[in-house]
Parts: C-alpha cells; structure tokens; sequence
C-alpha cells in the first residue's frame, strides 16, 4: 500500500485537493485498484482554508510526509509564500527517493522547494511564465498536459491534475488498472493532445470533419493508413487538414497517427501474449524494429522490458 501526503497550505484549491481524494482517498479494491493511505499534512494539524470555499482538518503535522511514498502539491489560489518548514520537508522527501507530484499551480510549492531545477515542468496554461520566472532552472513545458522526470511529476491547470494522477497510477500499476479508474471518474485513460488544444487555439468550429475522422483511424491502426488516408477521409486539401488538425489537437497528424499506434503496441504487450512481431503487424507499426524504436523513444525501454515490468505490476509481482 502507497502512502500518499497532501501538502495542505493555506487557500489549497478545492478542484485540486478533490481530484487527490477522489483518486486516491476512494477503495476501489473491488475494481482492481490498489488501496492507497492518504495524509492530508498541514502545520500543527490546523485547519485549512479551500479556495473558493470551505476548509478541512489535516489528518497529520507536517513532519507527517517523511513516512510518505508519495509527496503532492495541490494547486493555491493566492500562492503567497511557502513556510521554512514545509520547503525542508519537501526537500527532505526529495532526497530519500520519495515521488513528488503537483497539480496546477502546486508546482510553485515544488518551485519554492528547489526540487523543479534541471526537470521538465508545467502549469495552467496562463501561469507559465510566471513559473519559469520562479523555477529558472527548470525545463517548462508550454504544451503538456503533465510532466514526468521520474520521481517528480507537475500537471497543467485544473483537470490536468486528474490527467498526472491516471499517469502516475498506469505508470506504476499498469494499464488496466489505470482504465479502471478512469472509468471510475468517467474520463478517457490519456487525453489527447496538450494544453494548446484549451488555451490559444480552440478547435475551430468549422472542422466538422476531424473527430470522424480520428475514430475512423482509431478503428483501422493496423491498417497500412497514412496521412494521406487521414486527409482523403476528412475531404480537406493536404494543407487545410494539416493546418485544422494541428490546431485542433496541437499535434500534427503524423505524429498523432504514431502515438496512437504506440499506445495500442502498449495495451496489447500488457494484455495479450503477442508476440513482438504481432504487436508491431497489430498496432500498425509494421516490424518489431519499429516498434521498439518507438518504445524507446517514447518510454525508453524496449517491448520485452516493457511487458515484463508492467506484467509483473498487474500480477503483483517483482519486475527481474
């Protein structure tokens, strides 16, 4: 069982916090997902106040983190200054190992704590500079919907912290149990595309052809189908559906053609006994040299590494 510690400050977002106990705070043994112990960590145990409205009791002092497997930061409406003592505990967990995690603007209490220098890191959309300002060590990802370094994680604005948390749960239980907590919260496992999609670029309304289109290709990624496949189905010009498609997703369809072959490459080497070859014919990435370039690229690790770690979650038992 993963102990998992809140960062409770004063004006910690409601959404935020919600999102934390919604994923990890629920038994859900009786669909597959693992059982978590929640710490909700405050100074002196006091009462916190939520924005926009309400407060909680903190189940544990502050030094209650350093137990903890799991460290997160929910987002703060006003993001005044982070306490001495909770910046030490923070720093503290990040030298033992322990995985710290943000959602929204929580990456500012990770900011303030130092840990988010030389990391990939994100936030709403409309805080990004003034993170970059705050972390200038850190790698800001203007575009993703969440960040992972390994064993430290930031989200992007609001439902993006939902989007960390169904990662953080396939990425150390595998995917069936990742699909039935989203299920759960009736969301999709991963979003597709990244912040851009919701912030400057909102998908223009006369794109009526694109999403058919997107679950056209969902339906055939085995087939030998390209972006000009892509195109002659949307009934667009070469140009027009790049362009549209591009600012609808904010990812080219090429690219977004590759990663849903990935993905699925993903769900049939934790679900099935394929072999590597039928995985690569199967998801529509032709060869076992594809797909391993693709896994490698993508997750660093090649399909027999893959299969064997995330078999081993979702059996329970020890990666060799």
């Amino acid at each position: 069982m993963l102990t998992i510690g809140v960062v409770m400050l004063p004006d910690a977002r409601v959404f935020d916090v919600a999102v934390i106990a919604e994923v990890f705070g629920i038994d859900r043994t009786d669909h597959g997902v693992p059982p978590f112990d929640v710490r909700w960590c405050s100074q002196g145990r006091r009462r916190t106040p939520m924005h926009p409205a309400g407060d909680m009791s903190a189940t544990h002092g502050i030094g209650g983190l350093a137990a903890c497997d799991v460290v997160i930061a929910p987002g703060r409406h006003q993001r005044t200054e982070v306490p001495r003592p909770v910046i030490a505990a923070i720093r503290d967990a990040h030298e033992r190992g322990t995985v710290l995690m943000s959602l929204c603007s929580g990456a500012f209490t990770l900011a303030a704590a130092g840990v988010l220098s030389g990391r990939p890191a994100t936030t709403h959309w409309a805080l990004l500079d003034d993170l970059a300002h705050a972390a200038p060590g850190a790698d800001i990802h203007r575009d993703a919907l969440y960040t992972d370094a390994g064993e430290v994680l930031t989200s992007a604005g609001v439902v993006g912290g939902l989007d960390v948390c169904l990662h953080f749960i396939r990425r150390e239980f595998g995917g069936d149990v990742a699909s039935a907590l989203a299920r759960r919260v009736v969301m999709p496992p991963v979003r597709e595309g990244g912040q851009r999609q919701y912030a400057e670029t909102p998908v223009p309304r006369r794109v009526t052809g694109i999403a058919p289109t997107m679950d056209w290709a969902m339906a055939r990624l085995g087939e030998p189908i390209g972006c000009g496949d892509l195109t002659a189905h949307a009934g667009m010009s070469g140009r027009t559906f790049h362009r549209e498609f591009t600012a609808a997703t904010g990812m080219t369809p090429g690219k977004w053609l590759r990663n849903q072959r990935i993905r699925y490459a993903q769900r049939l080497l934790e679900a099935t006994d394929l072999t590597v070859d039928r995985v690569a014919e199967r998801s529509g990435l032709g060869t076992a040299a594809n797909l391993r370039r693709g896994l490698r690229a993508e997750l660093g690790v090649g399909p027999d590494a893959y299969r064997r770690t995330f078999r081993a979650k979702l059996t329970g038992g020890v990666p060799g």
